[in-house]
């Protein structure tokens, strides 16, 4: 199990914050303000402060870390191809990949190397994802998809294919691949003040024990910031009222709702403690309670006229005067339209049947009575007199018993009783009495309690007068009720309110007069006005409560940021994989890359009785590593640790690099291109490079200690970025290659003089012989001198002089060929207008180079048979 792994297995029990942190610290190694910010939130999130940002602790992701492979088993990549949605590289393409030996990849920028580079990454589950695989952003919105591919494997000599796809957890077999990537430089200043080497992984653990460190600074300092503000109830604290009790308690476990209570006081306490307030500073109760019984009398009896006026005028009672109203105009209509036949009898005067008739009638019945005592109306006989006009009744006696029967008719009988039951309650309501009695006396004596209300008892008694008179206009025919102004109980609330704090007064007042109940209604004040304080500052006590809660909230992150468990887990671990082995493979690697002033060396401590292994990188002169070590030598540090750790743990599947020597010097170049060869000749290597220059160096060194290498490009093409090729750019192509290239080239501009193109052929013609040129350069380097001079390469490689003589037939045709490549070359043919040569003589000029090369090689291989080693 691998550091990592371990690491992992270890993860799971802790918070899922910090298993947040790890799977950070794990894919970039240092994490940024951010990523702290971030943590924090996470922190404070875990223990009951909320994220505004909503931010989610992301527990650790078993598939993020290679799975390492069983002792027995060899994994090598031998394709990647049919890679979709990955940037903007070309799809359904095969990347192939020699299964031993090394392989070189060349890609200039913007090739597409960078995207086989980040689908490596994230395939075989290197510590640096950092950069997102994007999709081709010239897809039309919705097209773009998840990134894709599959590789080719030998896995222990039989063939396999597995398909990675992005954001699922990675083929575990493909963590057998390893990846030297940013993260892979583990050498540091330690607490002890030793440059110490840290095994891959253990940086994690050091990185997650500094980042607790940041966090319990950050605690602090919030915490700091979050001191409950006391000084608002500091005094009110102190005293023996329950709000007291309350207050000196306030911590995080305090109540809102209590607070809440306290601050809830009723009217009827309002009022109480403004009785207490009063009645406790008075020096004779006995006679202030008695002016004040006679003040309350006299603002009972105005509450109460008050009270009976509005009662008179209130909404309950104008509905029903206008209820009745409205009945007995109903009850009128209904009779008028029964007495239309009764009044239309012929002979009858006008208005005939109408009130003014009736109330004749009735005269005339009431007048009978005493006129015709003996006869019971209307039955007078025709001998009787008329009770009105006292002339004979005679054939008349017939219609008065008719227009008696027409007054007792059921319907007019209802309208003359609805009409008495109506004005009954009018004439009640216009003879009432409408004043509130409010004299001069009694608006002076309120206005010293209430200064307002004597105003409003003004107004209600206009009101009064007024709401009465719409009332009267409104019984009237065609009257408006809707006029009718609302009436307000205001004044006798108000009043009642003085009425209960003039009783409270008096109450306290007649009890004041005892000393035990003196001191019972101290207390009773002590505690309402308590109450009172503690509304006018509820809100900075319940800021406090706030506070409180954060201040505990915070401290129970401190436990969670202790560094203990960290320190035991990487003791644990550094035991496990420091070794004198490691070591001596660290310093042999060291020395193969000309950093041998750096030396490893074990050392042990002990610590309250518990041993500390560590190992530490001695310095010459004991000068500080941070002033003296270069870029390159940094990265050397980084490639001997990966290359050691890599050959210490007995894994045998591939290893990749991506431009592992980017700012390197040209020495140490050099020397990582001759370690990664030798490395190739135990396992698959894979290199992607923008460098010519190191692709060159890696060609010279495999070639120099026989070790299997395959070069190939990626290019831009119709078909996208990332189109792989067998062929090299013509500056990183050997001799042979550029031969074959050359013959490309002559093709092309053969096909411009047979088009009658002439510019177009001595242009292309000039560069043909400009490459021809160079190719008998590099021919010379690589095959006549076999390697043993490189230009800007330092040294010379005797060895490889076995190959090697040089005779006069040589010293002819290169200057046959240098030089006829020298007349027609690009810049001076130009210049001196000179025309080039027909296309079958530009040929013949390439195939004289490949004639000659291949005697070359014939030699070489007689001269191997002919001279010992």
């Amino acid at each position: 199990m691998t550091i990592l792994q371990e690491i992992l297995k270890w993860a799971t029990g802790l918070p899922t914050w910090q298993q947040d942190a790890i799977s950070r610290l794990i894919a970039k190694g240092t994490l940024d303000a951010a990523d702290v910010d971030d943590l924090y939130a996470l922190l404070k999130l875990a223990h009951g402060i909320p994220d505004p940002k909503g931010r989610i602790a992301k527990p650790v992701d078993p598939s993020s870390i290679p799975v390492p492979p069983d002792g027995s088993s060899s994994v090598q990549i031998t394709s990647i191809r049919d890679l979709q949605h990955v940037n903007a590289l070309a799809e359904k393409q095969t990347l192939p990949i020699a299964a031993t030996g090394l392989t070189a990849i060349y890609g200039g920028n913007g090739a597409g190397k960078s995207g086989y580079s980040r689908v490596l990454k994230r395939a075989c589950r290197a510590r640096d994802q950092s950069e997102r695989i994007r999709p081709n952003a010239a897809l039309p919105p919705g097209k773009a998809g998840t990134a894709t591919a599959t590789f080719d494997l030998l896995i222990n000599g039989a063939a396999s294919s597995v398909e990675w796809i992005d954001k699922q957890a990675a083929p575990a077999v493909l963590g057998a691949i390893a990846i030297f990537d940013a993260l892979c430089a583990r050498a540091y200043i330690d607490k002890d003040d030793d440059f110490s080497y840290v095994p891959y992984g253990l940086d994690v653990l050091e990185g997650l024990a500094k980042t607790f460190n940041q966090l319990k600074s950050m605690v602090d300092a919030e915490s700091a910031k979050s001191i409950p503000n006391t000084l608002p109830y500091a005094s009110l604290s102190a005293t023996s009222t329950a709000v007291g009790k309350l207050l000196s308690g306030l911590s995080a476990k305090t109540k809102a709702s209590d607070v809440e209570t306290m601050c809830t006081i009723t009217q009827d306490e309002t009022a109480r403690l403004a009785a207490l307030e009063k009645g406790l500073k008075e020096e004779n109760p006995k006679e202030k309670a008695q002016l004040l019984r006679l003040r309350r009398s006299r603002f009972v009896k105005l509450n109460e006229r008050c009270k009976e006026k509005l009662g008179l005028l209130s909404e309950a009672a104008l509905k029903e005067l206008r209820a009745l109203v409205d009945t007995s105009r109903t009850a009128r209509a209904a009779a008028d339209l029964a007495a239309t036949q009764f009044k239309e009898t012929p002979g009858l005067l006008p208005g005939t049947g109408g009130e003014a008739w009736q109330e004749l009638f009735a005269a005339a019945r009431k007048f009978a009575t005493e006129s015709h005592a003996a006869h019971k109306f209307p039955n007078l006989g025709p001998d009787a007199a008329c009770p009105l006009c006292q002339q004979p009744l005679s054939t008349g006696a017939d219609r008065l018993i008719a227009f008696e029967q027409f007054i007792q008719g059921e319907t007019e009988a209802l309208a003359r009783e609805k009409r008495r039951i109506a004005k009954v309650s009018y004439e009640a309501l216009v003879a009432a009495d409408m004043s509130i009695q409010f004299d001069v006396d009694l608006k002076t004596e309120l206005e010293t309690i209430n200064p307002t209300l004597p105003a409003q008892c003004e107004l209600l008694q206009a009101a009064l007068f007024e709401r009465r008179t719409k009332a009267k206009d409104a019984c009237a025919i065609g009257g408006d009720w809707s006029s009718i102004n609302a009436a307000s109980d205001e004044v006798c609330q108000a009043l009642s309110a003085i009425e209960e704090q003039l009783r409270q007064e008096i109450e306290v007042l007649d009890t004041a007069t005892d000393e035990k109940q003196l001191a019972a209604l101290a207390v009773e004040y002590r505690e309402l006005d308590a109450r009172r304080q503690l509304c006018a500052i509820k809100s900075a006590v319940l800021d406090a409560i706030i506070q409180f809660g954060i201040q505990a909230k915070l401290n129970a992150c401190l436990p969670t940021l202790r560094t203990n468990s960290i320190s035991v887990k990487s003791t644990e671990l550094v035991d496990k994989v420091v070794s004198k082995g490691l070591a001596d493979a660290l310093n042999a690697e060291f020395r193969l890359l000309h950093v041998e002033h750096l030396n490893v060396t074990p050392k042990s401590s002990t610590v309250k009785g518990k041993t500390l292994h560590k190992l530490m990188i001695q310095m010459p002169g004991g000068f500080e590593p941070r002033e003296i070590l270069s870029e390159g030598e940094q990265r050397a540090i980084a490639i001997g640790s990966f290359l050691a750790e890599v050959n210490i743990s007995g894994a045998t599947g591939g290893i990749v690099f991506d431009d592992p020597v980017s700012s390197l010097d040209h020495v140490r170049r050099e020397l990582v291109a001759r370690r990664l060869a030798s490395e190739a000749l135990k396992r698959q290597v894979i290199i992607f490079t923008h460098d010519l220059y190191f692709l060159s160096l890696l060609q010279h060194e495999a070639g120099q200690i026989g070790a299997p290498m395959q070069s190939s490009s990626l290019r831009r093409t119709s078909k996208g970025f990332g189109v792989a090729s067998d062929t090299l750019p013509f500056d990183g192509a050997g001799a042979k290659a550029r031969i074959g290239l050359l013959k490309n080239m002559q093709v092309d501009a053969a096909k411009h003089h047979n088009e009658n193109d002439e510019e177009g052929y001595a242009q292309r013609a000039r560069q043909t012989y400009q490459r021809l040129r160079d190719a008998w350069e590099r021919t010379i380097e690589e095959v006549l001198l076999n390697g043993v001079v490189w230009r800007f390469k330092p040294g010379i490689s005797t060895q490889s002089l076995r190959e090697v003589a040089v005779e006069n037939g040589d010293y002819a045709a290169i200057q046959s060929g240098m030089g006829k490549c020298s007349k027609y070359a690009h810049d001076g043919a130009a210049q001196a207008q000179v025309a080039p040569p027909p296309p079958q003589e530009l040929y013949d000029d390439i195939v004289t180079l490949e004639t000659w090369r291949k005697s070359i090689e014939d030699r070489r291989a007689q001269l191997r048979q002919a001279r010992p080693k």
